[in-house]
């Protein structure tokens, strides 16, 4: 049984941009990205490997992709809805401060507005 529901944060326009981020990548990587989403979505809450806390109220979903590439979906949690806030592929060991900004400002956005 579900423990929390995903959700795609949507912005002010009605667009979702992880949603778009993911449809715009290869299937192979949607499909891995989508089953590691659904093992926290039954297993919330879970720790590393597979979820990292990032701050208070973010965390990211860490997949590893094909050829050594490293996905991430940060999310925040309110109540029983995992809401999607941004996703990227890394190209360094450190979370860029760009992508935890936006991530940041989204959360902020939901959990204030919610």
């Amino acid at each position: 049984m579900k423990k929390i529901t995903v959700f795609f944060y949507q912005n002010q326009a009605g667009k979702e941009p992880v949603k778009d981020w993911l449809i715009a990548l290869p299937v192979q990587d949607r499909k891995v990205i989508g089953q590691e989403v659904k093992t926290v979505e039954f297993g919330w809450p879970l720790g590393m490997p597979l979820v990292r806390k990032m701050e208070k109220d973010l965390w990211e979903v860490r997949v590893d992709l094909e050829d050594g590439r490293i996905g991430r979906v940060l999310f925040t949690v309110a109540g029983r809805k995992m809401i999607l806030l941004h996703g990227f592929v890394k190209k360094s060991q450190k979370t860029p401060k760009p992508d935890l900004a936006i991530a940041r400002k989204r959360k902020n956005e939901v959990l204030n507005n919610g």
